[in-house]
């Protein structure tokens, strides 16, 4: 099979077209067939040689790309799922394991990890949804803001700030939120309660509205140290970046991983769900080639995309 991998970490002129093995689904797993897979900040990471370690060692070639959506191709042995050859779905890669990433023709994933796609969405809309939904999951899961409580957002505009808005949303949490004015419209659509400027300062901007500080803030633009003071006393931050503090007040400072929750088949199946109901919006910024990963990974590093940039495998 052709795949889009590196063989040296570097700029985006490292990815290019590499021959592999045909990848055979073990017990428990699923091969897929990819039609379109998204291109997120974790790929550019991974490009880049900033999480090297992660791979444990083992030479390249290295696949990047952790959201597939395709159709079912093949299933391992002594493998239970429901799901059959033809059937379109999603699934979340494990970008730094021995498989590989989803920039390729076939991948294979475990079976927890992979459910049907939501209906009503194309292969491009699709691979939007899993990595970035299951961050956003897991971040509110972490922070625990009790029933009624308000929640603040930034980097709301973005993929994963985006899901967290609508999910905090669908929970009844009250929710706060940046933005820059050109993306006000946008995040007050996904459901914010109150939208403050982005940027410097924002703690202060957060504390305006809720004086007493939020429950929990989902920082999705890596602010770190800035949105520390807009946490109430005792309350939650989640970080999706690697940052260990220091924080204070009792503040309690979670690392969003999405790979600890990547087999959690229920949750997965949930965020589908509320994909096809209309509870998450799948935002598509531009499809692209294949081929021309490198261009997809240059956009995204220059900024401003808002939805994600998705590689067309349909045609490779």
């Amino acid at each position: 099979m052709r795949a889009i991998g590196l063989t040296e970490f570097g700029g985006p002129d490292v990815l290019r077209v590499i021959d592999l093995p045909d990848p055979v689904p073990g017990p428990g797993e699923v091969r897929i067939r990819v039609h379109a897979a998204a291109v997120n900040p974790t790929d550019t990471m991974l490009r880049a040689g900033a999480v090297k370690a992660w791979f444990d060692g083992r030479p390249g070639p290295y696949v990047p790309g952790m959201d597939a959506a395709g159709v079912v191709d093949a299933i391992g042995p002594d493998t239970d799922t429901s799901l059959r050859p033809g059937d379109p779905v999603v699934a979340i890669l494990q970008a730094y394991g021995p498989r590989g990433g989803a920039y390729a023709e076939l991948v294979v994933a475990p079976a927890e990890s992979v459910v049907p796609m939501p209906s009503g969405a194309d292969f491009p809309a699709a691979s939007t949804l899993l990595m970035n939904a299951l961050a956003a999951r897991r971040a509110l899961d972490l922070v625990a803001a009790p029933a009624g409580g308000t929640v603040a957002v930034t980097g709301a505009a973005g993929a994963f700030g985006g899901y967290a808005v609508q999910l905090a949303t669908s929970e009844g949490l009250r929710v706060l939120a940046d933005a820059s004015e050109a993306d006000r419209r946008l995040v007050k659509e996904l459901g914010a309660d109150e939208v403050v400027p982005r940027g410097d300062g924002v703690a202060a901007r957060f504390r305006a509205l809720v004086p007493d500080g939020v429950d929990a803030v989902i920082d999705g633009a890596a602010q770190h140290a800035q949105v520390v003071a807009a946490v109430r006393d005792g309350g939650g931050l989640a970080v999706v970046r690697f940052w260990d503090g220091p924080v204070d007040r009792g503040v309690h400072l979670h690392k969003v991983l999405v790979t600890d929750v990547a087999t959690d088949h229920a949750r997965l199946l949930r965020l589908r769900d509320q994909a096809e109901a209309g509870e998450l919006t799948l935002r598509v910024a531009d499809v692209l080639p294949a081929g021309q990963a490198a261009e997809a990974h240059r956009r995204l590093a220059a900024g401003g995309v808002r939805g994600r940039l998705v590689l067309d495998f349909a045609a490779f």
